[in-house]
Parts: structure tokens; sequence; C-alpha cells
């Protein structure tokens, strides 16, 4: 029996202070790189994990505390390989209807054709993004969501700075396409611990991917390191954030403007 909160409380308005900063955080973020504005339509990276399913908890409620909309859907990757069980499908979709965000999940093979036969982090990653991509394009969406956090950025610095001297991360606002496409990622500066500590005490419905990876590629190795700097300075995943320059990063007004509105401002 599942004896955790149920996530409804959070949609009504029913929320501890941490869960109110985590979204006021949210938009924190979304505000200083302007990465939604009125009349914005938003694809949602949805994985299924603890990160996607929070920062979609996120995006919805917060909608409720702003003067302006922006539209909301998520899309699910269901690899054929690795499929979710059946139940997950209607969580998830109950889930996502309660956020009032349109939700589908798509089928795709984690091993295409065109790997022949390799595999790895980087191959599945650059699947799925063409997949979303795909999706987008076919939705006419701009902006997609992903579920990255403060965790994921500071391993991330770790990784290209011991492995491939470059300083550098991924970013909280990335351009592709001549700019036709931009990724988000608004959870970019809440750490990890907070979505894990969501997942804990609402009944938020988890599912976790597949990876033959998870526990051994270099991410995973990686996390020790960052937690071990973490009792040296609190500030750890901060300070990593800190150091670099995020300046090129604000999206130029683009919104749709809004009703009895003159100006298009972010959120």
């Amino acid at each position: 029996m599942d004896d955790r909160l149920p996530y409804q409380n959070i949609i009504q308005g029913d929320m501890p202070p941490w869960v109110m900063r985590f979204i006021k955080g949210t938009g924190k973020a979304i505000n200083r790189y302007r990465m939604i504005q009125g009349g914005d339509d938003v694809l949602i990276a949805a994985s299924g994990g603890k990160d996607s399913l929070a920062l979609a908890l996120a995006l919805s409620v917060r909608r409720k505390w702003l003067p302006v909309t922006y539209n909301l859907r998520a899309l699910m990757i269901n690899w054929i390989e690795h499929p979710i069980p059946e139940e997950y499908r209607d969580r998830l979709s109950e889930y996502f209807d309660a956020l009032d965000i349109d939700f589908r999940i798509q089928d795709e093979s984690q091993f295409p054709t065109s790997f022949c036969d390799d595999f790895n982090c980087y191959l599945c990653a650059r699947n799925r993004r063409r997949i979303l991509f795909s999706y987008a394009e076919k939705t006419d969406t701009k902006l997609i969501a992903m579920g990255h956090h403060l965790d994921d950025l500071a391993e991330t610095t770790m990784m290209n700075l011991c492995f491939r001297a470059s300083f550098s991360t991924m970013l909280p606002v990335q351009e592709f396409f001549s700019g036709k496409m931009h990724i988000i990622r608004p959870l970019i500066e809440t750490r990890e611990s907070v979505t894990r500590r969501l997942a804990d005490l609402y009944s938020l419905p988890v599912i976790k991917p597949v990876c033959p990876y998870d526990q051994t590629n270099v991410r995973a190795r990686l996390k020790p390191v960052i937690q071990e700097l973490s009792h040296i300075d609190k500030l750890t995943r901060e300070h990593i954030y800190n150091a670099h320059d995020f300046s090129s990063c604000i999206l130029p007004e683009h919104g749709k403007m809004q009703k009895n509105s003159n100006k298009n401002t972010a959120w």
C-alpha cells in the first residue's frame, strides 16, 4: 500500500513551504533565462523518472500563480526493448491529466539499425533527442523542457573537465537548428535531493526507465565524488554552477502576445 501523500494536494494548493520554494525556485530559473514566455507552447520530455515528473508538476502548478499562461504537452518515449508496465501507462496518463497536460507515449526502438549494433550513453541520448525534435516539429513546438537539475550540471562539468579537458557543461537554454528550437532546463538551479524528496513523500507515478549502463557509466561514478566534495563545502554544486557564464543563454522575447497585454513578458 502506498502511504505517500497524494500529489493532488499540491495541485489543489495544499503544500508545505519546501514544495512552494521548489516551484518558485523553478520559476526563478525560468525568469532568469526567459525560458518560457506568455503564450508559449512547451513540450516536456517525460522519461517517467522523478525529475521529469517533478518538472511537469512545477510547470503546471505555477501557471495558476501567473497573470499569463503557456501551453504544456508531454511526450514519453517507451523503448520497445524495455517497455514500461501496462499499469504505469494508466497511472502516468492520470497524473498528466490532473496537471492539465496533454500526454502521449510513443513506442520506439532503443537500438535502431543505424547504430550498427553499437550502443552507448551518447547514442541513446542522441536517439531520444531525435525523436523529441521530430515530435516537436510535428506539433509546431519550439521549446523542449528537460528535467536536468543542478546535480546533472555539476556532474557534466566534472566529466568534461576531467575527461575531455574542457570547462563546459549543459546549458540552461540550448539552441538548435539556428534558433528554430530550444531545449530549456527549468530545474537547472534545483538540487536532485529536492526532486527525490518530492517523489519519496508524494505519490508521483515514478517509473525508472531501464538503462543497461545506469550504475556503471561515468556520470553514476561521479555522483559520490560530488557528494564527497559537498561534505567539504555544502555549496559545491552551486559554486560549480556559478563558475560558468550563462549570460548568452537568455532567450529573446519570442512568445505570442497575451490578450490585453502591451508587453510580452517572461514569468
